[in-house]
């Protein structure tokens, strides 16, 4: 791993400093995709000044939909030269399907994702995977199983499910194995059992950190018809999901973008991960979870964006 602190070049800042790019700037299209009979819904962000863009897939964290700040980013991704898609995995958003937080069916909705912005003709040859929260791990996973990815972005990265099992009380951990054994068993008879993806530290909720139910809050658009809450079998397959494990094999750089005081995600998870990534940049800032979308929003992007200009080759 290769140290990188240091404040991020000027003109990275600059091109993601500017606010909202105009629609002039940039087309819209949506495109679609398959995974096991289920269709899921994308959006590619193109600047219309650029010939043959390079691109960037954008897949949000826990139980997040896309329109939950990703064509922010895009749209300063298009302002920086690239192409950007934001998808939507199944059940989610527009996409089809069952709304199932599990990450072997998430890294399957990422995999198809490759292939099919790998297909659009006009597009550059270099592709780059950028994922939050739950979805960094998701992108690391990825990266570690193709060779057609060029550059990696884990934000403030879910992975390693032992770590989870380290942070969590042992009365947490014993009710969110009775609420997974129950879904799992109301399941099989159509009586799924649900538990919130948010909320206060003394509530039960798949994420109740400090700080957890106003940063996740805010994330979420006002006319949105998403509800609080997820299939309990989740709390069973996240202490089992290690992208860590598998970062060895992950070809092509990657840069990691930790809180020193993320309360849901441990910046000491974040270190080993970087550790662990044979090409890698670790980025570390005194900031929360959910930081990186309202104070440290044009900080910690353009750290990425200067990323993306050494990894993909931008002159």
């Amino acid at each position: 791993m290769s140290d990188a602190v240091a404040t991020p070049a000027r003109d990275p800042a600059r091109r993601v400093s500017e606010g909202r790019p105009s629609r002039e700037r940039f087309s819209t299209r949506r495109l679609s995709f398959d995974v096991d009979g289920d269709t899921c819904d994308a959006t590619l962000y193109r600047p219309r000044d650029v010939a043959d863009p390079d691109a960037v897939i954008l897949g949000h964290g826990f139980a997040a939909e896309a329109s939950f700040g990703l064509d922010r980013i895009a749209e300063r991704l298009v302002a920086a030269g690239y192409a950007a898609v934001t998808f939507d995995y199944r059940g989610f958003g527009d996409s089809e399907g069952e709304p199932l937080v599990l990450p072997s069916r998430q890294v399957a909705d990422w995999s198809a994702a490759v292939d099919r912005v790998r297909a659009v003709a006009t597009l550059g040859d270099g592709l780059a995977l950028w994922g939050v929260s739950l979805a960094g791990g998701h992108v690391v996973r990825v990266a570690a199983e193709r060779r057609d990815v060029d550059a990696v972005v884990a934000r403030t990265p879910f992975s390693d499910g032992r770590a989870l099992l380290r942070s969590k009380s042992p009365t947490y951990l014993a009710r969110a194995v009775g609420a997974g054994l129950r879904d799992r068993v109301g399941g099989l008879v159509g009586r799924p059992h649900r538990v919130k993806v948010y909320g206060r530290p003394d509530e039960f909720a798949a994420l109740n950190e400090p700080g957890a139910l106003d940063g996740y809050a805010a994330l979420i658009p006002r006319n949105s018809t998403w509800q609080n809450r997820t299939r309990a079998r989740t709390l069973l397959a996240l202490p089992r999901y290690r992208p860590v494990a598998d970062a060895a094999d992950v070809g092509c750089p990657s840069l990691v973008v930790a809180g020193t005081e993320d309360a849901v995600v441990p910046y000491a998870t974040a270190e080993r991960l970087a550790d662990a990534l044979p090409a890698s940049s670790l980025v570390a800032l005194p900031m929360g979870h959910f930081d990186p979308w309202e104070d440290r929003f044009v900080e910690v992007l353009a750290h990425e964006v200067a990323f993306l200009d050494e990894a993909l080759g931008r002159p």
